[in-house]
C-alpha cells in the first residue's frame, strides 16, 4: 500500500484519518482545555465516556480502557488475552497480518492465517484449523491457536452479518478461545444497511472489542471494551508496558464523551456512507465499476495508469495493490470530513477521462 507521490490536490479521498477532528469533538476539547484533572483515565470526562459507552453497548458491567491508537490496541489486547505459547487466528488480509509492521509478532504471538472471502473469515475454516492442530501428532511443537481476530468492517470494507459472527463465536466458545473484534471503523459498519445488528448485539457476541476513534472523528484514541467485566488481570499495567497509555488520558475521554453523546458516532458513519455511495455512482457513470462490493466508506476501483494520473491531478487517493499488468486497485475513502467540494473535484476528474 503506497501513497501516490505525484498527488498534491487538497481534495482527498486518501483515508478517514488525515483530517483533524469532528467539530463537536474539537469544541469539547476546547471547552475542557483550561480545567485541571486527574491523569491516566481517572478524570471526569473519561468516567462519563465510559458510562456513555456502557449505555450504548447495554453492558453495565463492562471494563473500558482508552488507548492511543489501533496498532497499539491490537498488540496490547492480543498480548494480554493470548497465552505466551499461542498465536492469534486472522484472515490473510487481516489488519494485524498486513498493515501493522509485525506488531503482534513483536509481542511474541504468531499470526495464524486463514484464506479470506471478501475480507471475511469462515467459521468452518476456523474450526478446521483448530481441529488440525488438535489432531496433529506433533501439535505440541507448533503454535497453538489461542485467540480469534476479526474486523468489523473488514480491511476490504465488507461487513460481517450476524449469522457469520454467531457461527465464528460458537466455534470460539466450543474450543474456549476468545473472540476479539477490531472496530477501527466500527461506526461505518454499524451505519451500513448491510449490517444487520447493532452495537449491543455485537457486545454480547464477542469477548473483547474496540471502538475506533481515530478513523471516526477523533484526533486519536480507541476505546477497548471487555463487555462482561472480563478484562485481563492488571490490564492497565499491560497497556503501559506496551506504550499505549496516555498520561493525559482525558484527551481520549473528552473525545469519546462527545462521540457518544446525541448519537454523534452513528451520525458520523451515516454521513460518510452517504458520500461513499455518491462516489460509487460517479465512478459507475464513468464506466468504472467497483472492484470490491463494499457497503461502507472504503471503495476500491481498478484503474489504469492513465486513469490514475488523470484523477490524481484533481484528488488524492491511495494505491492499494497491483491487479494485473494494466490495472492497479486504488482505494477511495470518505469520512466525516468529506465535502460536496471534494465530490465535485472527483466529478471533474472523472469527466476528463
Amino acid at each position: 500500500m503506497e501513497h501516490p507521490t505525484h498527488q498534491s490536490p487538497v481534495h482527498s479521498f486518501e483515508s478517514d484519518y488525515n483530517n483533524g477532528a469532528h467539530h463537536a469533538v474539537m469544541q469539547a476539547l476546547a471547552e475542557s482545555n483550561a480545567a485541571t484533572s486527574a491523569s491516566y483515565g481517572d478524570d471526569e470526562w473519561s468516567q462519563r465516556a465510559r458510562q456513555n459507552i456502557r449505555k450504548a453497548c447495554q453492558t453495565p458491567e463492562a471494563d473500558i480502557f482508552f488507548l492511543v491508537g489501533g496498532t497499539q490496541t491490537n498488540a496490547t489486547v492480543i498480548a494480554a488475552m493470548t497465552p505466551l505459547y499461542a498465536g492469534v487466528v486472522a484472515v490473510e488480509t487481516g489488519h494485524i497480518n498486513v498493515h501493522e509492521a509485525g506488531a503482534v509478532e513483536a509481542t511474541g504471538h504468531k499470526v495464524l492465517t486463514l484464506p479470506h472471502h471478501d475480507g471475511k473469515m469462515l467459521a468452518k475454516e476456523l474450526e478446521a484449523l483448530i481441529e488440525r492442530f488438535r489432531n496433529d501428532p506433533s501439535g505440541l511443537h507448533t503454535v497453538h491457536p489461542g485467540m480469534v481476530y476479526i474486523t468489523q468492517p473488514t480491511e476490504l470494507g465488507t461487513v460481517y452479518t450476524a449469522t457469520e459472527i454467531v457461527a465464528i463465536h460458537a466455534v470460539c466458545k466450543r474450543y474456549a478461545i476468545p473472540l476479539y473484534i477490531d472496530g477501527a471503523r466500527l461506526g461505518y459498519a454499524l451505519a451500513s444497511p448491510a449490517c444487520d445488528f447493532d452495537l449491543p448485539w455485537m457486545a454480547h457476541h464477542c469477548d473483547a472489542f474496540y471502538i475506533g476513534g481515530t478513523k471516526m472523528g477523533a484526533l486519536c484514541g480507541e476505546a477497548v471494551v471487555f463487555p462482561r467485566g472480563n478484562a485481563p488481570r492488571h490490564f492497565f499495567s499491560i497497556i503501559k508496558q506496551h506504550g499505549a497509555l496516555l498520561a493525559k488520558s482525558r484527551l481520549a475521554g473528552v473525545q469519546f464523551e462527545a462521540l457518544f453523546t446525541d448519537d454523534l458516532y452513528l451520525s458520523i458513519g451515516l454521513e460518510a456512507l452517504y458520500y461513499a455511495q455518491q462516489l460509487v455512482v460517479l465512478f459507475a457513470a464513468a464506466g468504472i465499476p467497483t472492484h470490491i462490493a463494499s457497503p461502507t466508506n472504503q471503495q476500491f476501483f481498478a484503474l489504469t495508469r492513465q486513469q490514475m494520473a488523470t484523477i490524481g491531478k484533481h484528488v488524492r487517493f491511495e494505491t492499494w495493490e497491483p491487479l494485473d499488468a494494466d490495472h492497479t486497485v486504488c482505494r477511495f475513502v470518505t469520512s466525516w470530513a468529506t465535502t460536496d467540494a471534494d465530490m465535485e473535484a472527483l466529478r471533474t476528474a472523472l469527466d476528463t477521462l
